[in-house]
């Protein structure tokens, strides 16, 4: 099994709106990419929230059955297709894949 984790810094500012709404955006724009291959065993994307700890604004955690699906996530159409806007609001990026 293969864990994916990624977490992004917002700009404050990007694409015509603040960090809440490009957060939430984010969000809503992963959440669409939770079944597109086969192989994929868990995936959550959550925001920082008030009052818990968090360095960065938004997290993806995912579980993958093997680097083959990893793979066919990451060139996935629906998946690439939601990385323009994500590089547009950025700040930072974080990533760690581990086989587990």
């Amino acid at each position: 099994m293969i864990k994916h984790i990624v977490m992004w810094k917002l700009k404050d500012f990007a694409e015509g709106q603040d960090k809440a709404a490009n957060a939430k955006k984010m969000k809503e724009m992963l959440d669409t990419c939770a079944n597109l291959v086969p192989g994929t065993l868990r995936f959550e994307v959550a925001l920082a929230q008030p009052g818990l700890e968090a360095t960065y604004d938004v997290v993806l955690y995912s579980e993958f059955a093997d680097k083959a699906a990893l793979d066919a996530y990451a060139d996935h159409p629906d998946h690439v297709a939601v990385k323009p806007f994500i590089g547009a609001v950025r700040e930072a990026r974080q990533c760690m894949d581990y086989e587990v």
